[in-house]
């Protein structure tokens, strides 16, 4: 999957969107951290200090007021990492950031952006289920409202997913609505097993799924996952409009605005996909 944008570029978009004056010295150490916690690893003072554009003794003197604070410490040979205060505030905001309520207090934003109608979708128990709509300036004629239910393999936002569910799951729900057959109360046709592994694999790769007319004609999907910091899917933001206004091929700006839009809310509940086993994109 496309990785979000680095924890450093996070913090520089967030900070250059507060207007009014700072306290410099407290924006300077801010560099540290987020040079440290963009970092794997622990980082000697030379390759530290040049990363937050600082010289030597600059870093070292923020540095030690970091470690006074345990927001950094240093370990026997010299190099430093983030200290276990900075852990607490970490965990203090992974907890206090519930998925769903931090996508509904920014989907307008999407549906703004975009013009187009932006959802959240959650796996209920019968699958994708819609539990919350924004509607966009490019208004259409959709019967999208909270509780409609999604097929997993007959619509992108199912198969986002079918792509990061357990195999088990995936495969059980796809038997069931294909026991099922159609269905006026669910959105799209279902589809056989051997669709499942090509759809995997190219969402994974891609980090998105789209539809174009399917399975409502005339109408364009793209969506894409959000994960929790233990790289476990949570949602799904789904962006729909007609086929004529929004594209949705690899270059298009609807695409990119929902895999950006998703990739910083993954981030902000402490996704890191460098930090998962198997490193970049394990999830």
């Amino acid at each position: 999957m496309a990785s979000p944008p680095p924890i450093r570029q996070l913090h520089g978009m967030r900070g250059m969107s507060i207007k009014g004056r700072g306290v410099q010295s407290i924006e300077v150490g801010g560099r540290i951290l987020i040079v440290l916690g963009s970092e794997a690893r622990p980082m000697m003072l030379r390759d530290l200090a040049l990363r937050a554009k600082l010289t030597p003794a600059q870093a070292h003197a923020y540095l030690l007021s970091l470690r006074r604070l345990e927001l950094v410490e240093q370990d026997e040979v010299g190099r430093y990492r983030v200290g276990p205060f900075a852990l607490t505030l970490g965990m203090a905001r992974m907890w206090g950031s519930d998925p769903l309520k931090l996508a509904m207090q920014r989907l307008s934003q999407l549906a703004e952006d975009t013009g187009m109608m932006a959802t959240i979708l959650v796996f209920g128990t019968r699958g994708p289920t819609v539990v919350y709509v924004e509607e966009g300036a490019n208004q259409i004629q959709v019967n999208v409202r909270a509780g409609t239910l999604y097929s997993l393999m007959g619509t992108a936002s199912g198969r986002v997913f079918a792509a990061y569910l357990a195999d088990s799951v995936a495969r059980e729900r796809i038997k069931a609505e294909i026991a099922e057959g159609p269905s006026q109360f669910m959105v799209g046709t279902p589809a056989s097993l051997r669709a499942f592994g090509a759809s995997n694999k190219k969402v994974r790769a891609a980090g998105y799924a789209t539809t174009e007319g399917v399975p409502i004609p005339g109408i364009n999907a793209v969506s894409a996952p959000v994960f929790d910091s233990a790289g476990r899917m949570q949602l799904a933001i789904t962006l729909i409009g007609p086929a004529g206004a929004m594209s949705v091929e690899d270059e298009s700006p609807f695409v990119a605005a929902t895999v950006a839009f998703c990739a910083k809310l993954s981030a902000d509940l402490g996704y890191d996909p460098k930090r998962l086993p198997g490193g970049e994109g394990a999830a």
